[in-house]
């Protein structure tokens, strides 16, 4: 019989005897448990990440993404997702007057009497409000040569003067420092008449058509 101290054993003494002998641990495996871990660590993980893609799509936010790069193709489109109608006044967001919105001062820039007052009561027959009739202001009197000058404040350039371009093919705009939103038709000396009714009718509803827009915008 002997006292043993076998390695491993944490220093202690085993008394052997007959045939038996003290049972050896093997040591651990610290990098084994270690890279065990981690991967189950990396398992649940992706199974959240997972989780929560499924919930996104049938929670109905699965398409967010996709909704905000459609909007940035989409322009035209209102806060609701909707399209309003018709064209729309550049750098506002509100459509094109119609000509019932339009109020037109009418002068004559010509030595030829009576085109105002005959000019002024076509555009009300055409729907557009008529203010002032006369002859043209000193600035502009008998000093337009082509068919006529659309004059009005800045904010009148994209949207009632437009309008206002369909009935006077050829006319020039202007803008002057005017705070309202009335728009003068200065005569020139080519003018003839108005744009045909027909004629005018077809410009004005090209000018206030939908714009062509991609397939995915129109929802």
């Amino acid at each position: 019989m002997s006292m043993l101290t076998p390695p491993g054993m944490g220093g202690k003494k085993y008394r052997i005897t007959g045939d038996r002998y003290p049972r050896m641990r093997r040591p651990r495996h610290r990098r084994r448990i270690a890279l065990a871990i981690t991967a189950a660590v990396c398992a649940l993980a992706l199974a959240g990440w997972g989780t929560l893609q499924l919930i996104d799509v049938f929670g109905g936010r699965g398409g967010t993404a996709q909704a905000a790069q459609d909007k940035k193709k989409c322009p035209d489109k209102g806060g609701d997702g909707t399209k309003p109608a018709g064209a729309l006044v550049a750098g506002t967001g509100k459509p094109l007057p119609k000509p019932a919105d339009v109020t037109v001062n009418v002068f004559n820039a010509t030595a030829r009497g009576g085109l105002a007052k005959t000019t002024a009561d076509e555009l009300k027959k055409r729907g557009f409000k008529v203010g002032k009739v006369g002859n043209a202001p000193p600035a502009y009197d008998k000093k337009i040569k082509g068919t006529g000058v659309l004059l009005g404040a800045q904010a009148t350039s994209e949207g009632a003067q437009k309008v206002l371009g369909t009935q006077l093919a050829g006319a020039e705009p202007k803008t002057d420092t005017r705070k309202t939103g009335d728009v003068d038709l200065l005569i020139g000396d080519t003018f003839k008449a108005l744009a045909e009714p027909a004629a005018a009718q077809k410009a004005l509803t090209a000018l206030t058509a939908q714009p062509k827009t991609d397939p995915r915008c129109r929802k």
